[in-house]
C-alpha cells in the first residue's frame, strides 16, 4: 500500500513502464485524437469518392425559330445520352449566334442557312469558324399564302394590295429571312409593309386568317410544322431573292476538335432530313410536348440513324 495518496499520485505502474499521470492522460488524448483524425480522412475520401467529377459541358447556341429548336434540342440530347457531357442551350438573335461561336464563347451552332439566308453572317466570321458542312437540306424559303389565295407569283401582288391588307407578316428583324423579303420588296417595287415579329406571331397570323378565310402573305420556310398544320404554298420568285438551293449547316468553333474530339465528330456526322425535323416539330408546336420531350422521344425512336452520326 502507498503511504500517501501523494506517493500513489507520483507514480503509476503499468508492468515493467511507470508514468507519471499527467503524462498518461497526454497520451490518452493523444490516441483519441489520432483515432478521431484517420476516421475524419476516411470518411473524406470516402466522400470524395461517392461524388463523380463535374462533367464538361457542350455549348450549343440556337436561333428561337421552330426549326432551330427542333434541331438544338435534338443534339442536346445525344450529347448527354450518348456522349455523357452537359450540354446547355442559348437562345439568341442570329447575328449574335454567329458571333459568340466565333469569339469561342459558345462551341457551335447547327442552324447555319446556307449559302443565301444567313451568307452576311458568315462572311463577317468565316475565318474564325469551322464550316462542318449541310446536317439538312431540301431547305426552301420565300413569301407564302395559303393555297387557296388565286395568284402564284411575287409580281402579283400589288395587284391584290387591298386583300392583303397591304402588309408582308415577318418573323424576327435580324433574320436573314427579313432581309431578303426587303430585298423583294425593292427588287419587285412592293407596296407592301413588312411586319417583323417571331415565328410565334407569324403562326398566329396565319391561324387567324384561315379561320377568318382571309388572304394572307408570310415570310416562310421549309422545314416548317404550318406545312403539315394548313394547306400552303411558296409564290414563285422569278428574280431568285430568295436563292435557289438552301441547306442548314453545322458550324464549331475553332479549337473544338482538339477539345473535345468526340464531340467534335459527332457534329460533323450529323444530319437528318426535313420529315424528321417536322416531326419533331410537330410534336412540341401541336400535340403538348415539350421540345425536350420531344427531342428524347424522337432519338428513342430512331436509333438507326442516331447510330450512324458516331460511324468513325
Amino acid at each position: 500500500m502507498y503511504s500517501s495518496v501523494t506517493e500513489m499520485q507520483r507514480q503509476i505502474h503499468l508492468g515493467p513502464l511507470s508514468f507519471k499521470p499527467g503524462l498518461l492522460l497526454f497520451l490518452f488524448l493523444f490516441i483519441v485524437l489520432c483515432l478521431f483524425s484517420t476516421s475524419c480522412a476516411n470518411e473524406d475520401v470516402e466522400l470524395e469518392q461517392s461524388y463523380d467529377e463535374p462533367l464538361e459541358t457542350v455549348r450549343v447556341v440556337y436561333v428561337d425559330w421552330v426549326s432551330e429548336i427542333a434541331s438544338a434540342h435534338i443534339v442536346k440530347a445525344v450529347i448527354e445520352d450518348r456522349l455523357g457531357y452537359n450540354c446547355e442551350l442559348l437562345s439568341v438573335t442570329a447575328i449574335s449566334m454567329w458571333e459568340s461561336v466565333a469569339a469561342g464563347d459558345q462551341d457551335a451552332m447547327v442552324g447555319a442557312w446556307l449559302p443565301t439566308l444567313q451568307e452576311h453572317y458568315y462572311e463577317n466570321v468565316k475565318d474564325d469558324v469551322i464550316n462542318l458542312g449541310p446536317n439538312l437540306e431540301g431547305v426552301e424559303m420565300g413569301l407564302v399564302v395559303p393555297a387557296h389565295v388565286e395568284i402564284g407569283s411575287i409580281e402579283e401582288l400589288n395587284e391584290h394590295f387591298e386583300a392583303f391588307e397591304g402588309k408582308i407578316i415577318g418573323i424576327d428583324p435580324e433574320a436573314g429571312l427579313m432581309e431578303n423579303t426587303v430585298q423583294a420588296i425593292d427588287r419587285y417595287d412592293l407596296e407592301y409593309e413588312l411586319v417583323s415579329g417571331s415565328d410565334l406571331t407569324m403562326t398566329s397570323a396565319l391561324d387567324i386568317a384561315f379561320d377568318e378565310e382571309r388572304w394572307i402573305v408570310v415570310t416562310g420556310w421549309s422545314p416548317h410544322w404550318k406545312f403539315a398544320r394548313w394547306d400552303l404554298k411558296y409564290l414563285e420568285d422569278p428574280k431568285s431573292v430568295y436563292g435557289d438551293s438552301e441547306y442548314i449547316g453545322t458550324i464549331v468553333r475553332k479549337g473544338l476538335e482538339h477539345d473535345m474530339p468526340d464531340v467534335y465528330k459527332f457534329f460533323e456526322n450529323f444530319y437528318w432530313t426535313p420529315g424528321d425535323m417536322e416531326q419533331v416539330m410537330l410534336w412540341f408546336s401541336e400535340e403538348g410536348m415539350s421540345a425536350e420531350e420531344a427531342a428524347k422521344r424522337w432519338v428513342d425512336e430512331h436509333p438507326e440513324v442516331v447510330d450512324e452520326w458516331f460511324v468513325q
